[in-house]
């Protein structure tokens, strides 16, 4: 039986399907091929190695109607006007296709990989979203841009530096989070909240989605712009679940993959943050065994301790179609949309063929 949130999530609308690409750019255009032809909703591309606004903004050159996403872009490594231009030149150029998904990051990389300033991240991001909407609005309607917050000032802009309005109207913003500072933080001002792979369907229906959409209802209920009736009929908010998986369409693929995401898993683990989803399950001991292996960098050793138990909490295994029935029964009606996250080192088509095999559950494809 599947753990189900009690959110206005509807059981009967069809589950959407989000693709993943690395964004390198040596595969981003095919990978955006691929993902279109297959119907899938939409692409995502990660902040990783590559920036994926400009990736995304060449895959918007070989596509005409999927959604083009970040997941994530690192919302700190940037002012809110540097990437207000950069989500909407990747709006103009997609015809409207962007949709932005938003993360903190945390404090070593924001201060020591890109020099920028960090505090307060949940505060933060909360005015940095708030910022980019208003440059947005002043592009898009001529509003005159005065925003002025304990972060971040910006009151000037003219029509030279002026982008062109979009058909589409804004962007979409999300926001990833793991903390409850930060998901609240997304339910009261994205227009959708990006869960990490790291998490159970018991500890996002119980833990995270809870303070997420009772910050949502508290901004419907006050009347914020972008939970208007207009606005949230024609784009509700948005839960998005992504999940780890094993695929394989061969015994043996099938075990290389499933021990390539136990390693994933325990780099997870291993991580302080997330020590809270491993205590809903009363595995908070195995954090006290995988981080000082970590620091030593003794992946293939964490991986070992990942049992069968643990490793079922977290992710699916399976050929493309098994591993569609068991996601599909973890997760249809407790998000709106979904992503299947494999090993980097594995065949990228074995997730696309798992989101194939997803449609077809829903009744989207032959």
């Amino acid at each position: 039986m599947t753990d189900r949130a009690a959110h206005p999530t509807d059981a009967a609308a069809p589950l959407l399907l989000d693709a993943t690409a690395s964004g390198r750019p040596g595969s981003i255009l095919a990978d955006a091929e691929r993902a279109e032809a297959a119907g899938v909703d939409r692409l995502v591309v990660a902040e990783t190695a590559h920036n994926p606004f400009v990736q995304l903004a060449r895959a918007a050159d070989r596509t005409r109607s999927i959604e083009l996403a970040t997941g994530v872009a690192i919302a700190f490594a940037r002012t809110p006007m540097t990437l207000a231009y950069e989500a909407w030149g990747l709006h103009e150029a997609s015809g409207g296709r962007a949709v932005v998904g938003l993360g903190s990051q945390i404090k070593p990389h924001i201060e020591r990989r890109f020099g920028m300033t960090w505090s307060q991240p949940a505060a933060r991001m909360r005015e940095y979203v708030h910022a980019v909407r208003a440059i947005w609005n002043s592009w898009q309607h001529g509003t005159r841009l005065a925003f002025r917050g304990d972060f971040y000032t910006h009151t000037l802009m003219t029509p030279v530096f002026s982008p062109e309005p979009v058909a589409a109207g804004l962007p979409r913003i999300l926001l990833a989070g793991v903390g409850p500072l930060m998901t609240a933080t997304a339910g009261a001002v994205a227009d959708g909240f990006i869960s990490h792979p790291f998490t159970t369907v018991p500890y996002l229906t119980e833990h995270v989605l809870p303070g997420v959409l009772a910050a949502r209802a508290q901004a419907e209920a006050e009347g914020a712009a972008w939970t208007t009736a207009a606005t949230a009929t024609d784009r509700p908010f948005e839960v998005v679940g992504n999940v780890l998986a094993a695929i394989g369409r061969t015994g043996e693929e099938l075990a290389a993959n499933r021990t390539r995401v136990r390693e994933r898993i325990a780099f997870y683990a291993s991580t302080p943050a997330y020590r809270a989803v491993l205590e809903r399950h009363g595995w908070g001991e195995l954090q006290d065994q995988l981080h000082p292996l970590s620091v030593r960098g003794r992946w293939q050793e964490m991986g070992a301790l990942i049992g069968d138990e643990v490793f079922d909490a977290f992710a699916v295994a399976g050929t493309p179609a098994e591993a569609a029935e068991e996601i599909h029964r973890r997760y249809a009606g407790t998000v709106t949309r979904l992503s299947v996250h494999s090993p980097d080192e594995a065949d990228p088509s074995l997730s696309l063929d798992t989101l194939t095999a997803l449609r077809r559950l829903e009744g989207r494809g032959n």
